[in-house]
């Protein structure tokens, strides 16, 4: 992998660091990985790029690491939007999704959809997919959807252990 291209504009994809993942599995065991490639998925079912995650229907338990360029404010809406299912004025809990995204308080797509949802801010910064420099950027983990708090506060442990 040419890790170069992580520390760059070249590129909006940021492998999910696998001790990070692993901690999150065993909270939620999940069933779908929304955005991936063959190389970097992480559940045995996935959408990649052909299969344009955005215009599909997400069921169960979903992971997401969405590209992070320009195109992260309609993951995020997907996200939220799949969390959720409506009849006429009546909402009922649909899929379960788990967003690795990065703290970008200060942008639209933060402000129109992680307000409905749970977000934990990761303490430190991430090193994506191995590399050996920590992200340039502060991460954070949003749940939508149906979530206990005893889940939540699993989660929030592991937000805190990082660095």
């Amino acid at each position: 992998m040419n890790k170069s291209v992580h520390f760059s504009s070249m590129t909006g994809e940021w492998s999910t660091p696998a001790d990070l993942f692993k901690k999150l599995d065993d909270i939620f065991h999940f069933d779908l990985d929304v955005c991936a490639t063959a190389e970097n998925a992480k559940c045995r079912r996935y959408f990649d790029k052909s299969q344009d995650g955005l215009s599909q229907i997400w069921k169960g338990t979903c992971w997401m690491n969405p590209p992070y360029g320009r195109e992260i404010g309609s993951w995020i809406k997907k996200a939220h939007e799949a969390s959720y299912v409506s009849f006429g004025s009546v909402y009922h809990a649909a899929a379960r999704v788990v967003c690795l995204v990065p703290a970008r308080t200060d942008t639209r797509w933060w402000h129109d959809y992680t307000g409905f949802g749970y977000v934990i801010y990761i303490r430190g910064r991430l090193k994506f997919g191995g590399c050996k420099n920590s992200a340039p950027f502060p991460s954070a983990i949003v749940l939508f959807g149906d979530f206990d708090l005893y889940e939540m506060a699993k989660v929030h442990a592991v937000g805190k252990r990082q660095s």
